[in-house]
């Protein structure tokens, strides 16, 4: 096995209760533990970067998901992308960067099987948590395939300031979209999306009804819509769906945080009418689309047609600040802790 020297020490964030409604400082507790030594098949990734995202929210309840909830008083699970500092898999070195899923965490010992080598030198190395990662192609493989946007389309886009939804946007605008829409929850949000994303249209969700301000920036109706959202948000949508229109639900922000019983869109049956479709999706059935993604939307990042935001937090300490944050809406584009 081959290694570099190593600190003592490894902090890690640990889930000691059940947040119920919005998570407490007190849910969570930052603890030290040794730096643990890879066995056979395995690798030690010192993470350089930390994923924070919404769907964590998710997995801090005990209720039945698509993904297993943490486990009371242990380290937590993310997106991370580290430096490799100790060896012993056949095929990966010191030195060698991955991604990985065991972020919070300072070190993470790493089956090799369940890792990808990524190149620093043909992309920075937070851009595989955010445009080149997972909300990446959660953006590309909503809009194109569950969604199934062709060239000429209407859509809006919730949430669009966002990792994804900001991705969505710029995505459908280089397909040939006819008009791009977008909410965001903060006036100077609104100006990064037509000015620096390149949104037809935007609006601040805060400053009325979504109902009424989706009407006046898209009079003729939508032909997409790409909920990050849900909500007041997707009942304004299938308010405005035009005929064989399509709805992705790729997240509710807006409810994660519920402690009641949410009630539904109450226009439904326009559906009817329309002949619309909505379809939730999980980005872990999409894969197959990796290479397709990494090619495409690779070059539009280096030509610099398709632009990204990040929000960086220094510090493992900050984690979870970094996560009430996304919760809040604080970050632009991808929210990333630097270790």
């Amino acid at each position: 096995m081959t290694e570099t020297q190593l600190p003592a020490v490894n902090r890690e964030w640990h889930l000691v209760s059940r947040p119920v409604g919005w998570p407490k400082t007190e849910d969570f507790a930052l603890v030290e533990a040794e730096v643990p030594q890879p066995g056979e098949g395995q690798v030690l990734v010192r993470n350089a970067y930390v994923s924070v995202d919404p769907y964590m929210r998710g997995r801090m309840s005990a209720a039945k998901s698509y993904v297993a909830p943490y486990e009371l008083g242990k380290v937590m699970q993310g997106g991370a992308v580290g430096e490799v500092v100790a060896s012993n898999a056949e095929g990966i070195e010191v030195g060698d960067h991955l991604l990985h899923f065991l972020g919070w965490r300072e070190f993470a010992v790493v089956d090799a099987k369940q890792a990808v080598k990524v190149d620093p030198q043909a992309a920075p190395l937070s851009t595989y948590l955010g445009v080149l990662g997972m909300t990446g192609l959660t953006a590309y493989a909503g809009l194109l395939r569950t969604a199934s946007f062709k060239e000429g389309d209407s859509v809006f886009v919730s949430g669009a300031a966002g990792a994804v939804g900001s991705q969505v946007g710029q995505i459908a605008k280089l397909k040939g979209a006819s008009r791009v829409i977008g909410s965001a929850g903060s006036d100077e949000k609104v100006k990064l999306l037509v000015e620096e994303y390149g949104f037809d249209a935007a609006f601040n969700y805060k400053n009325g009804p979504v109902s009424e301000q989706l009407r006046a920036a898209a009079p003729d109706g939508v032909d997409v819509y790409f909920d990050n959202v849900g909500g007041d948000h997707l009942e304004a949508a299938i308010g405005q769906l035009n005929r064989d229109g399509r709805i992705a639900i790729c997240g509710a922000i807006s409810v994660y945080n519920s402690t009641e019983p949410v009630s539904g869109p109450k226009n439904l049956a326009r559906l009817i009418q329309t002949r619309g479709r909505i379809e939730g999706f999980l980005v872990g059935d999409h894969y197959d689309l990796q290479a397709q993604f990494v090619q495409e939307v690779g070059a539009w990042v280096r030509s610099g047609e398709l632009k990204y935001g990040e929000t960086v937090v220094e510090g493992i300490e900050n984690n979870l600040e970094a996560f009430f944050g996304v919760l809040r809406g604080d970050n632009v584009g991808k929210m990333i802790v630097k270790l």
